[in-house]
C-alpha cells in the first residue's frame, strides 16, 4: 500500500542515510541519545519508551518498545513485561486525551514471517482508529492518507503524557517520564 504524506516530509524520506548515527540497533540508540523531540520519544519509563512511528497508518500511531534487546517475548523478565503494559496502558490515555481516537488497534510484529520492518527488538504498535477513517483511497487507489504531521502528533501526545499522574516533565523537547 502506497502512502501519501505532506510535502515536507519529502526531506526526511529522501535523505541520504536513514539514521547514520545509528551503529546497531535504533531502538536500542534512540533512547541513550540527547534528542528525544528529534527522535520522536514522546515518553518513557524504567524499562521502556513510546516513539512515534515515522510512517504511520494514522495520526498517533505509536511504539511502545522495552529497553530489552530481543524479538522474543518469552526473553522480558518479569519487571520489564509490567513495565511495558503499564505504559501502553498510559499510551491509550494519553491517546485518548490528546487526539480523541472511537478505538485502537494494538499488537507486536514477532518473528520474521510476521512482517515487521525491525524483528529483532520486539515493540507493540498502537494505532488510532476513528469511525470511517477507512475511506475511498485504500479502496480505489491502494493509498492511505496521512492528515497530521508528526510535530503536531507529538506535541498533542507529549502533552497528554505530561498531564498524568507521576509524570515528570523536563521540556517540550524532553520525553515526559514515568517511575
Amino acid at each position: 500500500m502506497d502512502q501519501v504524506f505532506a510535502p515536507w516530509r519529502i526531506e526526511w524520506i529522501k535523505r541520504d542515510e536513514q539514521n547514520p548515527d545509528i551503529e546497531e540497533c535504533v531502538f536500542c540508540e534512540f533512547p541513550e541519545m540527547d534528542a528525544d523531540r528529534e527522535n520522536r520519544i514522546v515518553a518513557r519509563s524504567e524499562h521502556a519508551f513510546v516513539l512515534l512511528n515515522n510512517y504511520p497508518y494514522s495520526p498517533g500511531h505509536v511504539m511502545v518498545i522495552p529497553h530489552a534487546h530481543t524479538g522474543e517475548y518469552g526473553d522480558l523478565t518479569e519487571a520489564e513485561l509490567l513495565d511495558h503494559a503499564r505504559l501502553k496502558q498510559r499510551t491509550f490515555d494519553a491517546l485518548e486525551t490528546g487526539l480523541g481516537p472511537d478505538g485502537f488497534n494494538a499488537g507486536l510484529n514477532l518473528g520474521d514471517g510476521a512482517g515487521g520492518s525491525i524483528d529483532d527488538h520486539l515493540h507493540t504498535h498502537i494505532v488510532p482508529r476513528w469511525q470511517g477513517d477507512t475511506n475511498f483511497m485504500p479502496v480505489i487507489s491502494d493509498t492511505n492518507v496521512i492528515v497530521q504531521a508528526l510535530e503536531e502528533t507529538y506535541d498533542q501526545l507529549h502533552e497528554a503524557f505530561a498531564a498524568q499522574d507521576g509524570a515528570r516533565v523536563v521540556d517540550a523537547e524532553t520525553a515526559v517520564t514515568f517511575d
